[in-house]
């Protein structure tokens, strides 16, 4: 069967023919037949898969609550099966060393109180893959833990009155027990808390370590400032401008803070995205377009009557003799000594405060109107000595290259638009290759073409002026060749509380000094008091902020910022390999045998910054010997939104669906099997509620099936359903169907995780079953094979129930602990194969005839059909096209 997209409708179609459902008369009063026409269907153990029954349309919500959880008892059911979880401690690591390793891993939450539709569907997609992998004969670990630090929970200080400490454990607690009830195989006895001390410490002897090799130093950065509340704010805590608090403007202030050299493996990063086969190809552009090399010149132009040079960095040296004027970002470091030199210094302070303020507006956007000022200064051209405008942009960041650009309004729409704006002079220095080539004046010039108005290269090609005017410049020490990078240094310092304290002291005497490593861990102090003013509140902790230099011992103070939470996540993963380890993070035999982690899911939210993190970490730990792989993540997979009424569901827009309410009325297994049929993993899912309904009624006519099969003798336990039991030449198309079923769910969920086509292969085969009729004799052990075979193939999806029906098929053990099947080439072998007979494309017949049979007898066999033989009354047969062992299509004309 071929599902599109993993729609229910073209599966659900599949069960209706074979519902048995009886026809109501439609003369009797609708409302007092829907109950008992349930009942009726309910009492022959044959279940709907819609909301048809014959030919009574009965909407969802006009069927009793009561009738739906009547299908299977999913409450009693899932709970004996996770309490027999618990006592046989049924996902706990089984490291046998004569197995391979399997390392599956979700990106673990935030702990904000509650899950939601896309942690089910992350955690279902990864719980699939871990027992399906663990059934093929894998050590697999399977860990789960929580990203702890953050700034909600000190917000939640702030407006509720409550400790982020208590409020973080409150909702791991909580969510915890969501994740348990769904069923996820998490060995727990790996759990990670990252604002733990035990966890956290290490993040510090990583930033001794980064430190005591130069990758973490301290240096000047903008960070969004409140003038009322005196403190430091995140990005999300400016709003529309304002402080989210006290409603102040909010503006950018240079403050201190420490980075990681992240940009020390820009070229390594990006050297190795093609390496990256397993991750998603939109994930790969997106990591190399973040790292966004440039080739091209680093060139110094002079400020006139001052010994000051202003570096630019351009991609387009070829351009440099069109170069007006000059501009530098209104936050430029230079700019302290640039503007006493000013004759226009007031207006030009006052615009710059102006476009801050508007950065802090509008973080992250690109600025809508190109603005500018003349800050009256004037540069010296390099090459040809004119002297330049050097005015303030606001397009221009400091963050960017060397945060100056050179104005080439000729052959830059950028520059062009903001010189006709300001009346800026343009000068034409290519000339288009093709005398005739359309260019319009009024436009920036970007193509190739032959160097004019350039002095001594005049007449070359853009191209190879580009290499020659930078030789010409490096002769005359006024530039150099260069590489840039659009990353940035990672900033982790942030003025907040709860998160990570850093490892530095400052002395007086000594300067920054570092905590010793037999100190560790700074511990986050309890006694703070959380107002929301005056900057972070380690400085108002006495225990905390004052100390003594650990090498003077004179009187000292602690560095108050803490880590970015990123720095949490980005080594997390490791620490789950080894997570009781007291001595070290964890130890190089563990890292070694577990890391790459084989399957990593999460959302494309976090395509960058989180994996680029995450990829920068463990090449500088494998630089310092820690760990052997350069990457941490062998495969990615990124699951699609779960969107409803075509938008994603928040709070906000009031389209959130409670999992917890799901799991109430349908119990686990349909809310996972939902989320894993309803779309691939990787494509958004649309909330549809017809479709959890056709889900749990798949689960409901499965239990019934199998339950009527129970009562039935049951013979010696086969082999896991994958036993040679004997079969008549009639079961045989059966037995075929349960080994093709076999082998198609295998593939799919080894080539490329495509759980909904499975599920939906499992659905067909249970469609199969429900022709054998266990009251004879010479069917029943073809029957308990297939069920069997099909519970196997269905418990990495739901199972719970898998677990249950097993049970009752007479069957002992843990699913988890089964082989998974094996599908037989010689079972796969059938008498006779479905041919699609079409009359002019259409479907009007299918033949079940000997998979060799040739054209012409095939055409004998579809010319004696009655239903053919109808539909070519009148008719006149052109030609017919032939698909060997599949179908044969006549084409047609009237006579």
């Amino acid at each position: 069967m071929s599902v599109p997209g993993g729609e229910w409708s073209d599966s659900l179609s599949l069960y209706q023919k074979e519902s048995n459902a009886r026809v109501l008369p439609l003369s009797q009063n609708i409302s007092g037949t829907k109950l008992e026409a349930q009942r009726q269907i309910l009492s022959s153990g044959r279940v709907p898969d819609s909301d048809r029954i014959g030919e009574v349309d009965i909407p969802i919500d006009l069927i009793p609550e009561e009738s739906l959880s009547s299908l299977y008892p999913f409450d009693e059911i899932e709970t004996a099966v996770q309490k027999r979880w618990k006592q046989e401690n049924a996902f706990a690591l089984r490291d046998q060393p004569s197995k391979k390793t399997f390392y599956c891993l979700e990106m673990f939450p935030y702990p904000s109180g509650r899950i939601h539709m896309g942690h089910v569907r992350n955690y279902s997609i990864g719980d699939a893959l871990a027992r399906y992998k663990r059934m093929r004969g894998f050590n697999v670990l399977h860990p789960m833990g929580w990203d702890s630090f953050g700034l909600p929970a000190e917000n939640a200080a702030i407006q509720r009155g409550i400790h982020p400490a208590v409020w973080t454990e409150q909702n791991i607690a909580h969510m915890k027990e969501q994740l348990s009830r769904l069923g996820l195989s998490y060995d727990w006895s790996r759990e990670v808390t990252t604002c733990l001390p035990e966890y956290y410490r290490w993040n510090q002897w990583f930033f001794l370590k980064f430190y005591e090799k130069g990758l973490a130093y301290k240096k000047e950065g903008l960070l969004n400032w409140c003038d009322s509340c005196l403190t430091v704010l995140a990005n999300e805590q400016v709003e529309e401008g304002l402080c989210w608090r006290c409603k102040s403007p909010v503006t950018l202030r240079p403050m201190e803070q420490w980075y990681l050299r992240i940009t020390d493996y820009a070229q390594e990063l990006l050297d190795a995205i093609p390496d990256l086969q397993g991750w998603p190809e939109k994930v790969r552009v997106m990591q190399e377009n973040w790292i966004g090399k440039s080739e091209g010149a680093e060139i110094r132009f002079s400020v006139e009557g001052s010994s000051l040079e202003l570096s630019v960095f351009t991609t387009r040296p070829d351009t440099l003799f069109g170069v007006t004027f000059v501009t530098i970002a209104p936050e430029h470091p230079l700019l302290e000594e640039l503007l006493p030199l000013s004759r226009q210094r007031e207006e030009t302070e006052s615009f710059i405060r102006k476009v801050l303020h508007k950065r802090a507006t509008e973080r992250n956007t690109e600025p809508g109107e190109k603005e500018g000022i003349d800050t009256g200064l004037r540069v010296i051209h390099p090459l040809t000595g004119d002297h330049l405008p050097l005015w303030i942009g606001n397009f221009v960041v400091a963050s960017y290259g060397t945060g100056v650009v050179m104005g080439v309004p000729a052959h830059d729409e950028r520059d062009h638009e903001f010189a006709r704006k300001y009346g800026l002079p343009i000068k034409e220095v290519i000339a288009p290759s093709v005398a005739h080539e359309p260019h319009a004046p009024e436009m920036a010039y970007t193509g190739p073409g032959r160097l004019i108005h350039s002095g001594a290269f005049n007449g070359l090609s853009n191209e190879l002026a580009k290499g020659k005017i930078i030789s010409e410049l490096e002769t005359r020490g006024k530039g150099v060749r260069k590489v840039t990078y659009r990353l940035r240094d990672w900033g982790i310092s942030r003025q907040r509380y709860w998160g990570t304290p850093i490892p530095i002291i400052y002395c007086e005497t000594c300067g920054t000094v570092p905590v010793p490593e037999s100190e560790l861990p700074v511990i986050l102090p309890r006694d703070v008091a959380f107002t929301g003013k005056g900057g972070s509140p380690l400085r108002d902790s006495e225990s905390f902020f004052r100390t003594t230099c650990p090498n003077c011992q004179a009187p000292a103070r602690r560095e108050t910022d803490t880590m970015d939470t990123f720095f949490d996540s980005s080594w997390y993963f490791l620490r789950f390999t080894d997570p009781s380890n007291t001595a070290e993070p964890f130890s190089k035999i563990a890292a070694r045998q577990w890391i790459p982690v084989d399957q990593y899911i999460g959302g494309v939210e976090h395509a960058i910054l989180h994996l680029l993190y995450s990829r920068f970490f463990t090449r500088a730990l494998k630089d310092l010997g820690f760990v052997d792989s350069p990457e941490p993540f062998r495969a990615l997979l990124t699951q699609g939104m779960v969107l409803k009424d075509g938008s994603k569901m928040s709070k906000s827009k009031g389209n959130v669906v409670d999992p917890d309410q799901l799991i109430e009325r349908y119990g686990a297994d349909t809310v996972r099997l939902f989320t894993l049929f309803s779309a691939p993993p990787d494509k958004d899912l649309a909330w549809d509620d017809k479709a959890v309904e056709g889900a749990y009624r798949f689960l409901g006519r499965l239990y019934q099936r199998v339950l009527e099969l129970s009562r039935f003798p049951s013979p010696p336990p086969s082999s896991g359903g994958t036993g040679k039991t004997p079969v008549s030449s009639a079961q045989k198309p059966l037995l075929a169907k349960i080994h093709e079923t076999i082998r198609d769910v295998t593939f799919d969920l080894e080539s490329n995780n495509q759980m909904n086509t499975a599920i939906a292969r499992l659905m067909e085969l249970l469609n199969a079953l429900g022709n054998g009729n266990p009251e004879k004799a010479e069917e029943l052990p073809l029957l308990r094979e297939g069920y069997t075979t099909l519970l196997l193939l269905l418990s990495p999806f739901a199972p719970h129930l898998s677990q249950h029906l097993y049970g009752l098929l007479g069957q002992e053990g843990l699913l988890l602990d089964q082989p998974w099947p094996e599908a037989r080439e010689e079972a796969m072998i059938r008498d006779e194969i479905p041919y699609v007979i079409q009359i002019n494309g259409k479907l009007r017949a299918t033949l079940m005839l000997p998979p060799d049979i040739d054209r012409s007898e095939l055409l004998k066999k579809a010319l004696e059909d009655e239903r053919i033989q109808r539909n070519l009354v009148d008719m006149k047969l052109q030609k017919e096209i032939y698909v060997p062992g599949k179908l044969l299509n006549l084409v047609v004309v009237p006579r």
